[in-house]
């Protein structure tokens, strides 16, 4: 573990915390697609996963005003495996109109 440099207490336990969260997760993560016979390393996990991103969309109104949506990729193939494997939704959000 690196140092932490943090000012307050309580924000180095909620560091910490977060980071056994992290941990943990991870490792459940891991044994879950193992189980499945994905032998797939983390780096190269993250990897994959992360070309499934959220997309904003601005859209400037006749008024001065801007419309945003926000709204989910759409998750390529390997991506939808790993989902699928996990028992996790692909599109886990709405589109956000703002």
């Amino acid at each position: 573990m690196r140092p932490i440099c943090r000012q307050k207490e309580t924000r180095v336990e909620t560091h910490v915390f977060l980071a056994v969260l992290a941990y943990h997760l991870q490792v459940m993560i891991e044994r879950t697609l193992k189980g499945a016979g994905e032998h797939t390393s983390w780096e190269v996990l993250r990897e994959q996963l992360s070309t499934h991103q959220v997309v904003t969309t601005l859209l400037p109104a006749a008024d001065g005003r801007t419309f945003a949506i926000c709204r989910g990729s759409v998750p390529d193939r390997r991506v939808w495996e790993i989902y699928r494997i996990l028992k996790l939704d692909p599109e886990p959000m709405e589109p956000i109109r703002t």
